[in-house]
């Protein structure tokens, strides 16, 4: 129970995190959605320095919960899927990332989609 409040905690900070950043005024022009893609390249660095650091020091298991699955999980789920791409691919099973990645881009895509055509 403990570690829903954690995590909890943490998603809050991320999902404030994300919002905020979302307030930037950034000038309109491209249609390239730079918010986004900013929030999802800092938070996958974001979780490539927390994973670094924890298997380093062996810092307190709540803290890593609190900072990769809450701060990170709140920020952008796309840090836990380059994560796990990069784990897939670090265990030399790069076909299996190169699926993995192609499967979740064009059926999150597909089921967004799919969503909005219900509607």
């Amino acid at each position: 129970m403990l570690n829903c409040f954690v995590v909890a905690a943490g998603g809050a900070v991320g999902a404030v995190a994300r919002y905020l950043i979302g307030l930037l005024p950034l000038p309109p022009g491209s249609g390239f959605p730079v918010k986004t893609f900013l929030i999802n390249v800092f938070g996958s660095f974001l979780i490539g320095l927390v994973t670094a650091w924890a298997a380093k020091d062996s810092p307190s298991p709540m803290l890593v919960l609190f900072l990769k699955v809450g701060i990170c999980g709140g920020f952008t789920t796309f840090s836990s899927f380059a994560l796990e791409t990069q784990g897939l691919m670090k265990q030399g099973a790069g076909g299996i990332a190169l699926i993995y990645m192609i499967l979740s881009m064009v059926c999150g895509v597909m089921a967004v989609y799919a969503a909005q055509k219900l509607i």
